[in-house]
């Protein structure tokens, strides 16, 4: 199997934790700012990142790192508030 495939493979899988996650955001089975639906974006944003760089869109993966940075921000946030 070439490399080709396994990258579409990890894109695609990427592509569909990202829309679980907004899924379950909009269908109110997730909260917005829950550790689930931000770890979905981690996943899926990594995915996507490594789909990205292989085929070098390079502003796909900007904005996939940035989604992850946003992620990781977010359950910092809520770490701190919750040690309170």
């Amino acid at each position: 199997m070439n490399n080709h495939v396994w990258f579409d493979a990890i894109g695609w899988a990427g592509a569909a934790a990202l829309l679980v996650a907004y899924a379950m955001v909009s269908s109110k089975k997730l909260e917005g700012d829950s550790n689930s639906y931000q770890y979905l974006n981690i996943i899926g944003s990594l995915l996507l990142a490594i789909n990205t760089i292989f085929y070098r869109a390079y502003p796909s993966s900007f904005v996939n790192m940035i989604w992850i940075g946003i992620a990781v921000f977010s359950i910092a946030a809520r770490k701190r508030v919750a040690s309170r």
